[in-house]
């Protein structure tokens, strides 16, 4: 059965930098994950973009590429990101930039675009009306719109914004058959999982009577990997000797962070079904994912909107 090994190296902007780099120099891993953007992070590239057509992209995209992408290279590990966030066509140029600085000339670099809506804004059905003026409008897309990227061979794929989950699922797209939508239902379901890196990894999870991690290994706690076959089963692990903790616990936790209806989970790329889900530990910090059903696609894409309204917050 074939099978590909997806890690996560990031699950927010401001996430540790190291162990992406340790995953990529695993040498088995095809493809890490940086999960880098969050409507509130989004906000300031708009205004950024606004202000000059080459801003707008994650600003740490050089502090946290610049010691991945030798690593990456040299192991044959793609890099998928949403560092691209409000400018992810001039985030693939400044990577390609980076590239030649950092001893990886020739790297292929794939910006997917798209996810900007703003041109069609008064077709979107918002769900209220818009008080203000509207700095942006940005769509999810899925691991579909990475499709042709992963195909060509790209080394670095870097977007705007994309579900959280295909960001991992996108990988995989090749060894899932196009007939059923189940194992996709299960590839996107691991992506999910590993999106928030430590999360699943104990650093989200603490037991009732107090027990957990230590500060040290919370401080130096390893980030997810999962080794995923076509069938959209998979295997989560940890890489041998680094901190953290991953179990049914840890595992049923982030399975049901930020979902509203667990048997009806809407993605970009399929309506995910987690009420079969089966978790099996099979091993220390490894644990077997299987049972995610589809319930079709969706018949639209979720938008987020961004206005901006005069006058002040305070909290």
């Amino acid at each position: 059965m074939q099978k590909r090994v997806i890690a996560c190296g990031a699950g927010f902007a401001g996430d540790r930098t190291d162990p992406a780099v340790t995953l990529a120099g695993a040498g088995f891993v095809n493809a890490i994950g940086l999960e880098c953007l969050a409507e509130r992070t989004l906000v300031p590239g708009l205004r950024a973009r606004k202000a000059d057509p080459e801003a707008g992209a994650d600003p740490r995209l050089e502090r946290r590429l610049r010691p991945l992408l030798p690593v990456a290279k040299a192991n044959d590990c793609r890099i998928i990101s949403n560092l691209g966030a409000a400018n992810p066509a001039a985030a693939g140029r400044k990577i390609a930039k980076l590239a030649a600085e950092t001893g990886c000339p020739g790297l292929r670099v794939a910006a997917i675009v798209g996810d900007d809506v703003m041109a069609l804004a008064e077709q979107i059905a918002w769900d209220e009306p818009i008080v203000g003026t509207l700095l942006g409008a940005h769509a999810y897309l899925g691991a579909q719109s990475m499709r042709e990227a992963v195909m060509a061979g790209a080394d670095v794929i870097v977007t705007g914004r994309v579900a959280d989950s295909a960001l991992f699922s996108a990988e995989l797209l090749p060894i899932l058959p196009e007939d059923d939508l189940d194992p996709l239902a299960g590839a996107t379901t691991i992506g999910h999982l590993l999106e928030c890196s430590g999360q699943v990894t104990g650093g989200n999870f603490e037991m009732p009577d107090g027990s957990s991690l230590s500060a040290q290994e919370f401080a130096q706690l390893g980030f997810p990997l999962a080794h995923v076959f076509e069938d959209g089963t998979a295997e989560i692990a940890l890489l041998d000797g680094t901190p953290g903790r991953i179990d049914t616990l840890t595992c049923t936790l982030q399975l049901l962070y930020e979902v509203h209806d667990p048997s009806s989970y809407i993605t970009p790329d399929a309506i995910l079904d987690f009420t079969g889900i089966r978790f099996e530990e099979i091993g220390k910090n490894r644990v077997r994912v299987s049972g995610a059903k589809a319930r079709g696609r969706p018949e639209r894409l979720k938008v987020s909107g961004f206005v901006e309204q005069p006058g002040f917050v305070a909290d």
